[in-house]
């Protein structure tokens, strides 16, 4: 079997405050990936879909994360303009509407560079939503996409129904693209769950099932406010290891991250993967209590110089 990472999607979140991170953390001198790390092996980059990586926090990132956990890695979203309709709230997305800058490409490349260089990225996302359907144009603006950004280890995540065909995973398999197996509500021809493997990574989101407001939330939150049960991550579970059978290394990133359910549901699924205990803040099992079943609190949350809350 290969290796299995699982962290969280971000984590920097106004209302991991108090929840994740300890009351009060906004007024600490320490980063809250020196948290982060210790309890996951990889987080997902989220804030790189909505605004480019700077060069420079990379740096700090990195160098944090040294003394703490050496072997942590990130993947990284790549920036909107390449996946999404400027006016996607109001038109369908498209290659027709899809329309990204030299500048996009420069300072996507500037961040992405620099995770690569230190040997940290262990992938780019390109997530498309819904809207964005298997259809000749799509499929060649794909494959352009692909070349743009062919020195990286690229996961396309594709969530309208019809890209899951056995033609579709030949052409992943040939592009040394890994598809991205996504849990989310099934709603009309939303992607179901999957479990292929058509490179040496496997990918799996799990973006939770609250169909009351996954498309007419009244806040964005509300989207991702939903923790697995026991035996909904024992189904996930039994695929990812169908999964790391075939591929070098699976990621198991968790996006339903409203008051850190990502977090929770991401270390109850490394348990049932490793059957070891878990490592957890303090401040989590308060809100969480079932946590002690499978976790015991990090021995010491101690303060270190600050850095911007980003990601």
């Amino acid at each position: 079997m290969g290796k299995i990472r699982v962290g969280t999607a971000g984590w920097s979140y106004k209302d991991w405050q108090g929840v994740f991170y300890p009351p009060g953390f906004e007024r600490r001198k320490q980063h809250p990936l020196e948290i982060l790390s210790r309890c996951f092996s990889v987080v997902e980059i989220n804030t790189s879909f909505y605004g480019h990586i700077k060069p420079e926090l990379v740096k700090l990132w990195l160098r944090r994360l040294a003394p703490v956990n050496p072997d942590f890695v990130f993947t990284a979203k790549l920036h909107r303009s390449f996946t999404h309709s400027p006016l996607a709230v109001m038109e369908p997305t498209s290659a027709a509407t899809i329309k990204p800058s030299e500048e996009d490409e420069r300072l996507a490349r500037e961040g992405l560079d620099a995770l690569a260089a230190s040997g940290k990225l262990a992938a780019l996302l390109m997530q498309f939503p819904v809207s964005f359907k298997n259809t000749s144009l799509n499929r060649e603006y794909l494959e352009t996409l692909l070349r743009q950004f062919i020195e990286y280890p690229c996961v396309l995540e594709v969530r309208h129904s019809s890209w899951n065909n056995p033609e579709t995973l030949k052409s992943f398999t040939q592009n040394n693209v890994a598809f991205c197996n996504i849990d989310q509500p099934l709603i009309g021809r939303s992607l179901s769950a999957t479990e292929h493997v058509t490179a040496p990574l496997a990918y799996v989101r799990l973006h939770g099932r609250n169909y009351d407001h996954w498309f007419e939330a009244e806040k964005p939150q509300d989207r991702y406010n939903y923790l697995y049960s026991e035996a909904e991550l024992r189904g996930w579970k039994d695929k990812i290891e169908r999964m790391a059978h075939k591929a070098e290394v699976t990621y198991v990133i968790a996006n339903n991250h409203f008051e850190a359910k990502s977090g929770v549901n991401a270390l109850q699924l490394n348990h049932m993967l490793t059957g070891q205990r878990q490592k957890a803040p303090a401040s989590l099992f308060k809100r969480y209590p079932e946590l002690n079943a499978i976790a015991d609190p990090l021995p010491d949350e101690a303060s270190a110089p600050d850095l911007p809350l980003l990601a």
